[in-house]
């Protein structure tokens, strides 16, 4: 190795045991790093230099000290990384993101199980709420799916809702996808997409700024969200309420100067009440996958429309039935009172469209059109 590798290695281990430092971040990092020569020299400065440069609040300065006595086991750990899977991705490397180029804030280190987004391909930040709805959550499962078909990258950030089923989606679609994660790298959140996790890390990749093992705390996902929206050229949500923490997301995209989309929703429906707003102040609406691949000038091959099925091949009463059918899950009274066909038959009917996939049977005797 020569001179040049060992000093930045130097760097990069001297980075990795200030990202271990529970109460320091990239931007006070940054500003350390502009009163030194390196990032290494950090180390040899005592905490009350910090104190007195008006960097560190004195609780932080004294515990800088004790910080300073895991330099050791820091540099074991790093160098157990590779081993573990883990990459450990910094301002200093030549893989470092390029649309981090220029953004306020950035993350000046990012462990990574997998890949990066490719910088010269589209990518697209799919959110939304956590409590989704089922139409919500087959709106986002089918996005992501029909865009990473066409080549889309989309980033999330795993959690319940709407992150996951657009990232599900992508999967489906043979597509890649990466997760931005709250927590450490080693730490899957929430637990039930567990699953989802392993294959993100085999088709994509997962990314977290935290140290190994930081629990998935709340204040971390505000601060996270940076990443979702500066890996991507594009945000679209799909449900989210007036006050969703999704809109976070969206103020941070629009700072770095993201372009933003919106999935409709009903004005009486509070889930959608955020994507209303959003349209309302400028939004880009989205029907289909296709708006959004126009929008990028990507050709979409399928033409697909959201909101429209071929109905060739049904008999008279299915299609009639199915005609008061829409991506809402409706009941099965109020389908019946509608169509005006007795109880019996038209459960029949609507068991035919479900088995030809056509409609989706939500339980509790709701049935919505399949996306």
């Amino acid at each position: 190795m020569n001179l040049e590798n060992q000093r930045m290695e130097r760097e990069k281990e001297a980075l990795y045991w200030l990202s271990r430092i529970p109460f320091l971040g990239s931007v006070t990092v940054g500003r350390m790093r502009s009163c030194t020569e390196s990032y290494e020299e950090i180390y040899n400065i005592e905490g009350k230099t910090w104190e007195a440069r008006g960097i560190l609040s004195p609780d932080k300065a004294r515990r800088m000290e004790t910080e300073r006595g895991k330099i050791k086991e820091a540099l074991e750990e790093y160098h157990s990384l590779a081993g573990r899977g883990i990459r450990f991705i910094t301002i200093l490397d030549q893989d470092y993101p390029e649309r981090f180029q220029g953004l306020e804030g950035r993350p000046l280190w990012l462990s990574v199980r997998g890949r990066l987004p490719d910088s010269h391909r589209p990518a697209l930040a799919i959110i939304g709420s956590r409590s989704a709805t089922r139409y919500g959550m087959e709106i986002a499962e089918c996005f992501g799916r029909e865009l990473a078909k066409e080549g889309i990258q989309i980033v999330s950030g795993l959690a319940a809702g709407i992150d996951g089923a657009g990232q599900k989606g992508a999967l489906e679609g043979g597509g890649d996808t990466y997760g931005v994660l709250g927590c450490g790298i080693n730490i899957c959140y929430p637990r039930e997409h567990y699953q989802l996790y392993e294959e993100i890390v085999r088709s994509g990749g997962m990314i977290s700024e935290y140290r190994l093992g930081e629990p998935p705390v709340a204040r971390n996902f505000p601060v996270r969200n940076r990443i979702i929206s500066g890996l991507s050229d594009g945000i679209l949500v799909v449900e989210a309420r007036e006050k969703s923490g999704s809109l976070i997301t969206v103020e941070q995209g629009l700072n770095q100067g993201k372009d933003i989309f919106a999935v409709p929703g009903r004005i009486t429906d509070p889930g959608s009440a955020g994507c209303n707003q959003l349209i309302q102040n400028g939004a880009y609406p989205v029907n289909s996958p296709g708006d959004i691949l126009e929008y990028f000038g990507i050709r979409f091959q399928k033409k697909l429309s959201l909101h429209e099925k071929n109905e060739k091949g049904l008999a008279k009463k299915e299609k009639m039935v199915y005609s008061f059918i829409d991506l809402h899950p409706k009941h099965l009274e109020d389908i019946v009172s509608e169509c005006g066909l007795p109880l019996s038959e038209c459960m029949m009917i609507l068991l035919d469209l479900e088995l030809k996939g056509f409609v989706t049977s939500f339980g509790g005797n709701y049935y919505g059109r399949k996306l």
